[in-house]
């Protein structure tokens, strides 16, 4: 029982999993400071409010307190803000800056001209629509 345990926990997608939520833990926290400490006192600079949590409604005495939805709901817009124009768009510029470079592979397949469906390169009959295919480089009947 032991064995299987140990097993599983030494598993490289455990061990990722773990890594991941860590790094997850830290730069969440990361961002909620910023959020906290550098976008929320602009937005209280610009509109002049800083905290939404004092605006609620009364409704049949119930207190509906929508200003700590607000509160929520902007900084889950400014969180989400910063995590995709600080890590998001420099990641998919840097991927694209990889790409750009990159060779592009060998093509394993090609289209059936009567159905269209991926076939291998070498096939003479698609799999598909069964018609005939040209051989590895012509296209058309055989």
């Amino acid at each position: 029982m032991l064995k299987g345990f140990k097993q599983f926990v030494l598993r490289g997608n455990v061990i990722d999993l773990a890594v991941a939520v860590v790094i997850g833990a830290a730069f969440g926290a990361v961002v909620s400071a910023f959020v906290t400490n550098i976008l929320t006192p602009l937005i209280a600079a610009i509109m002049g409010k800083p905290d939404f949590s004092a605006f609620n409604a009364t409704l049949n005495g119930g207190v509906i307190s929508y200003g700590l939805f607000l509160n929520a709901l902007i900084s889950f817009i400014l969180i989400a803000a910063a995590v995709y124009f600080f890590m998001v768009m420099p990641m998919n510029a840097w991927k694209a800056y990889q790409a750009r470079n990159a060779t592009p592979a060998d093509p394993s397949s090609k289209k059936c001209p009567e159905c269209l469906s991926e076939i291998p390169l070498a096939a003479r009959r698609c799999a598909f629509c069964t018609s005939p295919v040209g051989a590895r480089g012509a296209e058309g009947g055989a």
